[in-house]
């Protein structure tokens, strides 16, 4: 007799569970309180539909925080694991400039879903839409609100797949931790990550650059440097350089208040060869000095005069170091609403190697509702995918 698997929640570690448990097994039912599945998925996809990353998995792993937790899923299905099963359910990818994964020009995010879905339908996968999950009840039975009436499910398995708290329009807000509290699991306060933060920019400086874009650069905080991209906003700074260091500015805001970042405005030289090119020169324009020398645009030279002093701009040793290690201050995070992910929700402790919960056994939690980051550029959705394809290794071999 086949046992039953509830999965609550339809983002992709939920889609992904579902494909990959044996049919022949298991009678599998997702239930999703939205009205369709997967928004979170389609609404990502808005900007640049970016599957996972194609580094090489060692440097894949050593991405996340922590990198411990998540290992034994990456190893056992990979990125390129991953791009396999797309193409096998209809689904080319390619390498972009970037090492990263999008499909071939033509297919939207809701191709990706649909081939997800009809993969579905095909192992007879049911998806029952505006269930929304409201707890256990006193007997241990699933709770769900269906229209404003209540309904009961028994499973004998539950998979947990709820989401974050970021993007609440999506469905994801973070609502189902007091049903876990009221069960003693522990649950770490949501944050935002890979989100924008708050530095006070000069007026006149902002009303030039607003949107401009920093490339070539390195940013650094603490112990950790990332190379990428920093745009200048009316809030503060975003990009891809700015997210891969959300949790060294996350820590550093909650000790301190505030978070000190540094940009290295010129990666191929270092402070010496920098002072010997300006050194050289006699030139009295030192702006036209920096341009002809250095090669730096107008934005790096107006953000060097924005942040340095006139005596710092004008001190060739002290414009060097700075050139390298251009400090600014980060003052606050977006509100958590407009982070791409977040971190927070069950603590980590209170799950076993396979994704069960210690406390609940039966049930398993995968995706964002799990306390781990990752920065963007594919690692979010390779987490969940690999984390869905685990559980269901899992389960698939249940006695």
């Amino acid at each position: 007799m086949k046992k039953s698997v509830a999965i609550i929640g339809c983002g992709p570690a939920a889609l992904m569970l579902a494909c990959m448990l044996d049919e022949n097994k298991f009678d599998i039912i997702i239930y999703e309180k939205n009205v369709a599945p997967a928004r979170k998925f389609l609404v990502a996809g808005d900007g640049g539909f970016n599957l996972t990353h194609s580094e090489e998995l060692e440097n894949f792993i050593s991405r996340y925080t922590p990198a411990s937790f998540i290992e034994k899923s990456l190893r056992a299905f990979t990125n390129n694991d991953l791009r396999e099963w797309l193409k096998k359910i209809g689904i080319e990818t390619f390498v972009g400039s970037s090492k990263r994964v999008f499909p071939v020009k033509g297919i939207k995010p809701i191709d990706v879903l649909n081939a997800i879905l009809t993969e579905l339908k095909r192992k007879n996968v049911s998806v029952k839409t505006l269930h929304e999950w409201k707890g256990w009840n006193k007997t241990g039975e699933l709770l769900f609100d269906v229209k404003g009436a209540e309904s009961k499910v028994v499973a004998d398995i539950t998979v947990f797949s709820l989401g974050g708290a970021s993007w609440s329009k999506t469905g994801s807000n973070g609502a189902w931790t007091k049903f876990f509290e009221e069960k003693k699991v522990k649950i770490i306060p949501f944050q935002g990550s890979n989100c924008a933060y708050e530095i006070k920019w000069d007026k006149a400086f902002l009303s030039q650059w607003e949107g401009k874009s920093l490339k070539n650069i390195s940013l650094s905080c603490g112990n950790s440097e990332k190379k990428g991209e920093l745009v200048i906003t009316k809030f503060g700074i975003e990009g891809g350089a700015v997210y891969a260091l959300s949790p060294q500015i996350r820590k550093q805001l909650e000790e301190n208040k505030s978070a000190r970042v540094f940009v290295d405005l010129k990666l191929t030289l270092s402070v010496a060869e920098i002072k010997n090119k300006l050194s050289q020169k006699s030139k009295s324009n030192l702006t036209q000095l920096i341009k002809e020398e250095l090669k730096l645009d107008g934005l790096q030279i107006a953000l060097l005069k924005s942040v340095l002093i006139k005596e710092e701009f004008t001190n060739i040793e002290r414009l060097s170091e700075k050139i390298k290690h251009l400090p600014l201050t980060i003052l606050s995070a977006a509100p958590m609403d407009e982070a791409i992910s977040t971190v927070g929700g069950i603590s980590l402790e209170e799950i076993d190697e396979t994704f069960q919960l210690k406390r609940l056994p039966g049930n398993y939690v995968i995706g964002e509702m799990l306390d781990w980051d990752a920065p963007t550029g594919g690692y979010l959705l390779q987490a969940c995918f690999s984390m869905g394809h685990q559980v269901a290794q899992t389960l698939n071999v249940l006695k």
